[in-house]
């Protein structure tokens, strides 16, 4: 994945989902055939993902099936079923439950089945052959492909990033985000006997073929990305325990390299135990208890993937040793841990339909961080990380970008978002209300894909507020509101500048006791307020919690 014209320094200070953002471009028919319902997508609902894959090491080569369980929702207009699979694999041939083989083709950037008149409301699949040397991977996991790399002690080490590229740069499928397998996924690796594969939810099946390869199968239940779908490849050894969450008993495992098994004891349960414990108050019980919790060594620095969470943090608080806020609060806790954790919650239970409302996944699993330092450390420390990550945010462009082309907005989707979300959770000045409405959109939309407009309207339904203007004006503009006041005569008077028309995200402000309510729209008004409320009105205390720009006139 890429980004641009982020200083080097930044740029290594932040995650690296920051780097997501994709340049502005004029958009093409492979954008619109990778980024839309289109008539050979809509007719058929995807139940599940079987999906065999056998990686050829030395030749960075794969060859694998993926079989597609399927409902008929409408009879196909054009006969045809859209298939997504990127260059330089191939389809090799397809069957239908029957094993009949069916015609295929290619068009642009798709492949294209031709299928037979079926049933509308009956269930059917299909079985995919493919093969070839897929994408590798050129900076993991900023990019997208295969990893074909070794350990420190040189032996193969293989694993795949595909977010926003998507899936099908390493397996055919539906590569949209708004179909998930709704009955789940397994997925099936067969490796040298002397390599583990490891991949989301349970191990399910070990077959040694006596050839000196093994296939490992496993599978997930419940509903799941297609991005999330990964294999990992390696000297893995695994140890495990369970954690009582909020649902009861969930079975926690952690997949290393040998050589790291002793030091991942040491580190990463306690760091998962926060984690867990933190969300668990905030969001509400992990969404995958019957899959389970994993982390996984990788190569690179980690993704979210669902239920089996890559980790390459070098067992180490921060994010490879870096603070993203500056404030010294990221250096208390393992970033990935956190993160790409937190994505259980928002981007996998919870799943944009369009990658344009990416935002969902990102500013949600952001302002997590901030959630989580609150959680350990105190209000205040969490008030400082999320200011001190604002030094991420550039307003290129906006958040949300064009929909129906697979179009990425701008990686301002974290930081910004994150603030946003703060932003709102001060103008409550309820953090009950607050945590019952982050709970709520974990319970309310659990293992659901939605848009930006589902979890907007929620918010402002669920905290009694308007907040369409706030929303609009974080994500669809680039402005940063500037809140003009000025104290004089036992009275305040204030107005936002530098907004969208209706902007009116309310300034609340407390200390102890003493409390000050400013509903500020982009028209001047005037409270009249107390010796002890005037103290509260200032810059600097105004900017610790609101994302604006606030200006003291005479």
């Amino acid at each position: 994945m890429h980004q641009r014209n982020i200083a080097l320094a930044l740029l290594l200070a932040l995650p690296a989902a920051f780097v997501s953002a994709q340049p502005v471009k004029n958009y093409t028919q492979a954008d619109t055939l990778r980024g839309s319902i289109t008539p050979e997508r809509s007719w058929w609902d995807v139940q599940r993902y079987d999906l065999f894959v056998q990686p050829d090491y030395p030749g960075k080569s794969t060859r694998g099936i993926n079989t597609i369980s399927y409902r008929v929702l409408a009879k196909a207009a054009t006969g045809k079923m859209q298939i997504d699979l990127k260059d330089p694999l191939t389809i090799d041939s397809v069957f239908d439950k029957n094993n009949r083989p069916l015609l295929f083709g290619k068009n642009e950037t798709v492949w294209y089945i031709q299928t037979p008149a079926q049933t509308v409301g009956t269930s059917q699949s299909v079985r995919i052959h493919f093969s070839g040397k897929p994408h590798e991977a050129i900076r993991a996991p900023w990019d997208g492909g295969w990893t074909f790399t070794k350990d420190s002690l040189n032996r193969p080490w293989m694993t795949v990033t595909c977010q926003g590229l998507g899936a099908s740069i390493w397996y055919p499928c539906k590569d949209h985000q708004s179909d998930e397998p709704d009955k789940g996924a397994s997925l099936t690796m067969r490796v040298p006997d002397t390599l583990m594969a490891v991949g989301n939810g349970k191990l399910v099946q070990t077959t040694k073929h006596g050839d000196g390869t093994a296939s490992y199968r496993w599978e997930v239940v419940n509903p799941i990305n297609n991005y999330n779908i990964i294999p990992y490849i390696g000297k893995y050894v695994h140890f495990t325990e369970t954690y009582n969450g909020e649902k009861g008993k969930l079975p926690l495992s952690y997949w290393v390299l040998d050589y790291n098994e002793a030091k991942a004891k040491n580190y990463l349960p306690l760091e998962t135990h926060n984690m867990l414990r933190s969300f668990e108050h905030w969001f509400g019980p992990y969404p995958f208890y019957e899959d389970g919790y994993k982390l996984i060594d990788v190569p690179h620095t980690g993704m979210e993937h669902q239920s089996a969470v890559a980790y390459g943090n070098w067992y180490q608080p921060g994010y490879r040793k870096r603070d993203g806020s500056g404030t010294g609060w990221g250096l208390k806790w393992d970033f990935i841990v956190v993160h790409e954790s937190g994505h259980e919650w928002f981007g996998n239970n919870i799943t944009s339909n369009d990658l344009a409302d990416m935002w969902v996944h990102e500013g949600f699993t952001n302002y997590s961080e901030t959630l989580f330092v609150d959680y350990m450390y105190g209000v205040q420390a969490g008030n400082e990380y999320n200011a001190g990550i604002r030094r991420g945010i550039r307003n290129d462009r906006t958040v949300i970008p064009v929909y129906g082309v697979n179009a990425q907005g701008s990686g301002d989707m974290y930081p910004k978002c994150g603030n946003m979300l703060h932003a709102i959770r001060h103008s409550m000045n309820n953090d009950e209300l607050f945590r019952g409405i982050l709970r709520g959109l974990s319970r309310d939309f659990y293992h659901k894909t939605v848009n930006s407009s589902d979890i907007e309207r929620y918010i402002s339904a669920k905290s009694g507020f308007d907040y369409g203007k706030v929303f609009d004006q974080y994500l669809r503009n680039t402005k940063i509101p500037v809140l003009e006041f000025r104290l004089a005569n036992g009275q305040v008077t204030y107005r936002y500048t530098n907004c969208i028309k209706g902007f009116n995200l309310p300034i609340v402000l407390q200390k102890g006791t003493t409390l000050v309510k400013l509903p500020v729209t982009d028209e001047w008004q005037t409270t009249a307020i107390s010796t002890e409320q005037q103290t509260l009105i200032t810059g600097a205390g105004i900017k610790s919690m609101y994302y604006i720009e606030p200006i003291e006139t005479k």
